[in-house]
């Protein structure tokens, strides 16, 4: 056994594996590919490929930091902002759809830019088969499209029931002996229903989470979102993991404890985004580990070296 798992997608695991690559290579990334929206949602209507957006941003975060790689990384990380066919589109989904062309292979084309900038690490899509998330409401609606779930183009005051794919996916065979051979499995931070569950929908994936000996970690997001979390507590993130992987499948839990300004939170309250609660009482089935994660930015959500450091002493 060896190697760390970070599942999830977007901006959570980007930060996740951004902070482990300064302590080890032995990182494996999966990602949910259900995208319907911006460049990436532009690129699957127009030409059918998988959307690589979250891809793009977990290669960005494995790439070592250094002179040899700053242009690729700039070029990467560039969108364009005008343009008809142009506007809107991140150079790094354009090189990612260029070398499916060249490579007719989507596996081989994250492989192929993960070789040119020298991963500590390796980046894996979930699935490559192309299927859409849809979101169940509490009323029986269905949202279909993750970009419609994610906005979201619906009544935010109605909690989501469960979320689903269609058609039905199958798990990258690479991705599920990543997990199954892995020393620790981190789930999170993310959208719980766009970014962190559509990962569990893929057939093959929960069935090797459970079967895997690693260690099982989630790390809770600090806030709830508007439309997808709303009032939840902490334990709420994790009854929504345990539909999808059953009960008792997550050992840890990491949850923040610092709130951060004033200032910025009333921002965030006027968007219906609060801080997540850690309702104790309700956690006593997991090792609950409660720390000060966040950063220091104008934006709140993890330090990237702070969780790093909590998820390697575990």
């Amino acid at each position: 056994m060896g190697g760390i798992v970070v599942i999830g997608g977007g901006t959570g695991s980007f930060t996740v594996l951004k902070g482990l690559k300064r302590y080890t290579n032995d990182l494996t990334a999966i990602v949910s590919m259900f995208d319907s929206g911006g460049s990436t949602g532009k690129l699957r209507d127009e030409l059918g490929y998988l959307p690589t957006g979250d891809v793009r941003r977990c290669i960005l975060a494995l790439a070592p930091e250094d002179s040899n790689t700053d242009l690729l990384r700039s070029l990467m990380s560039y969108r364009f902002e005008a343009g008809k066919g142009l506007n809107g589109h991140s150079m790094g989904n354009l090189l990612l759809t260029a070398l499916k062309e060249i490579t007719g292979d989507e596996v081989l084309a994250i492989e192929r830019l993960s070789k040119l900038l020298g991963l500590k690490g390796k980046v894996l899509p979930v699935t490559i088969d192309n299927s859409q998330l849809n979101a169940v409401l509490e009323n029986g609606e269905i949202i279909r499209g993750e970009t419609n779930i994610d906005i979201p183009k619906h009544d935010g005051k109605l909690r989501i029931n469960k979320v689903f794919i269609h058609p039905p996916a199958n798990a990258l065979i690479d991705a599920i002996d990543a997990i199954r051979n892995a020393e620790k499995i981190v789930i999170g931070p993310g959208d719980l229903f766009t970014s962190i569950i559509p990962n569990f929908l893929v057939k093959g994936i929960p069935e090797a989470i459970k079967e895997s000996k690693a260690k099982k970690i989630f790390v809770c997001n600090v806030m709830t979102k508007h439309g997808e979390t709303n009032n939840f507590k902490a334990s709420d993130f994790l009854k929504a993991l345990e539909t999808y992987l059953g009960e008792n499948s997550i050992e840890i839990m990491l949850c923040n404890t610092e709130l951060g300004n004033q200032d910025l939170l009333k921002k965030y309250s006027e968007e219906n985004a609060f801080p997540v609660e850690i309702d104790f009482e309700n956690l006593s089935k997991v090792k609950l580990v409660t720390e000060d994660l966040l950063n220091n930015s104008e934006i709140i959500r993890h330090d990237s070296m702070k969780l790093a450091k909590v998820i390697l002493d575990l």
